[in-house]
Order: structure tokens, then sequence, then C-alpha cells
């Protein structure tokens, strides 16, 4: 006879190791780049939303730098790359490489 439920079976995910440790793509104020230029950054190459794109921008303003993005380097690297191609300066801090930041 068959039962009227049936058994869910759980399966262990394991972490993905070789994705790397997690790391911090950091942006610094400067004099040079407009809040609507930064924010329209954010949002363009990010992903952002406007208003998380203006908190950070404020933030950036007020710190003198905040994190924009966190994940493994080698995800980070095409992005901080089209942010220093646009004339604002980052670079990803921590992470399996933390010598060789941009």
């Amino acid at each position: 006879m068959k039962p009227f439920w049936e058994e869910d079976e759980e399966v262990l995910v394991e972490d993905d190791i070789s994705a790397g440790s997690t790391a911090f793509l950091v942006v610094f104020n400067d004099d040079v780049n407009t809040f609507d230029w930064v924010i329209e950054c954010f949002m363009t190459v990010l992903g952002h939303t406007s208003v998380q794109s203006e908190q950070l921008a404020l933030i950036i303003h007020t710190k003198g730098k905040a994190t924009v993005k966190t994940a493994p380097r080698r995800q980070l690297l095409p992005y901080c790359e089209a942010l220093l191609e646009r004339g604002l300066s980052a670079e990803i801090q921590g992470g399996d490489e933390d010598d060789d930041a941009l």
C-alpha cells in the first residue's frame, strides 16, 4: 500500500569555495565628478536603483568612500574597470588577491 504523503529528500549544497572570498568594490570621493554623474554610473554599471545610487553618492561625499558592491574579486573586476573608465576613483579591497587591487 502506498502512503498518502511523499517524503522529501534533503540535499546538502556545499558553498562554492572556488568562487573566492568576499571582496569589496570601494568608490572614493573626488572634486571632479558631479552627484548626477556618480548616480548615473552606479545605476548603469552596477544596476543599483536611483535611491540606492543617491544614498551611496551621499555617503561617499560625507565619509570620503563607500563600498558599492560586494562579491568575489573576479566578479567585481569588470565593474571596477567600468567605473574607472567613467572617471570614478574605485578599487577592489579584500578577496583572494588583496595586493593587486585596481
